[in-house]
């Protein structure tokens, strides 16, 4: 059933498109109710105005009339998904693609224009999402893989230089590998963020140089719902493969650590640089664990302790005495159970203060 006439003007006058009509004058006539949404005029601001008003400049207008009446662009008296811009009443310019149609009398003269125009801006949206998608996935392929082959390079190096006789030298450059794979992890963060932005497809953007405008990295780094993210570890085992393992596991959930090999050289760590946590072994030559956190405990009472045994062993009891004296935190290990390891940590870190039972 077509419908009637009283039925299409409610249907245009409800439209989320804007629809303006104009008379042979080029002033505007009908307004409906998505212009008055997207525009902001009311009816009585704009009905009688020139339609010069809805458009940055004249020659915009011109632009837009021309078209209308040329058979290159469309059907001759009519455009389809023509591109312009209107500006709205506070002043922001709202890109649209016009289809509108010459009105025109018995006679065949002018008497008008009605033209619908789509509001483009969430459109161009998706459109920059979409890219946005596509470097990110470009950036991804393209940085990762040499990314990578960097990160091999400076963990091979930093074995190298944990070889080297104990010298402020060689200590100041393990300060410099720890900041290179601090770097490392946070272009590996960037890379995250823009991948998890495009599968979002939302997007922030920031005032640059010139007016220019550059995707917004500034909640960047590792989520801030990670406890272990950030945080400074010093890791001390005198068996390598334990002490490298765990460094790698707290490095992969975004944590700055060092390693130490004895009590003795966890300690010339800590007079060079703090930390937040210290994760140690028990049985250690020169020192145990023990002697290692009451060391810290008068040394630098705010760093946390953690010790670090085989299983249920404790020969010594050292494990009873850091215990008497205040430790509550211990991981079983030999195999390191990393879900343990995260567990533990996470907690103390989440807490903002020691473990308030002993773990394992």
């Amino acid at each position: 059933m077509p419908l009637d006439k009283a039925s299409l003007e409610r249907l245009i006058e409800s439209s989320p498109d804007i629809v303006i009509a104009t008379d042979a004058d080029g002033s505007i006539a009908y307004y409906n109710d998505g212009a008055l949404g997207i525009l902001g005029y009311s009816r009585d601001e704009i009905i009688g105005e020139p339609v010069t008003k809805v458009y940055p400049s004249r020659d915009e207008a011109k632009r837009v009339k021309a078209a209308m009446r040329d058979p290159g662009v469309s059907r001759k008296g009519s455009i389809e998904n023509f591109e312009t811009v209107f500006v709205a009443r506070n002043g922001r310019e709202i890109p649209c693609a016009i289809s509108g149609v010459i009105l025109y009398d018995a006679s065949g003269e002018e008497e008008g224009t009605i033209g619908f125009s789509k509001d483009l801006r969430e459109i161009q949206h998706k459109d920059q999402l979409a890219v946005l998608g596509e470097i990110a996935i470009g950036l991804s392929h393209e940085i990762n893989n040499p990314l990578e082959t960097i990160s091999n390079q400076v963990a091979l190096l930093q074995r190298f230089v944990e070889k080297l006789p104990v010298t402020p030298q060689r200590d100041a450059e393990r300060v410099r590998l720890d900041d290179m794979h601090g770097e490392i992890r946070r272009i590996e963060t960037h890379l995250r963020r823009l991948s998890e932005m495009s599968e979002r497809e939302e997007y922030a953007s920031t005032d640059y140089i010139g007016g220019a405008r550059m995707v917004d990295l500034s909640d960047l780094g590792p989520e801030p719902s990670d406890p272990l993210a950030g945080q400074r570890v010093l890791v001390v085992d005198d068996d390598r493969g334990v002490r490298e393992s765990v460094a790698e596991l707290l490095r992969s959930e975004g944590s700055v650590v060092e390693t130490a090999e004895d009590g003795l050289r966890a300690l010339e760590r800590l007079e060079i640089s703090p930390f937040d946590v210290v994760l140690s072994d028990v049985v250690m030559p020169q020192m145990d664990g023990y002697e290692l956190f009451t060391e810290c405990q008068r040394r630098s009472p705010e760093t946390v302790v953690v010790l670090m045994t085989a299983f249920y062993y404790d020969k010594d009891h050292v494990i009873k005495r850091s215990r008497l004296d205040g430790l509550e935190g211990v991981v079983f290990k030999k195999p390191v159970d990393p879900d343990r390891l995260r567990s533990v940590l996470s907690e103390l870190i989440r807490s903002n203060r020691r473990p308030d039972a002993s773990r394992g």
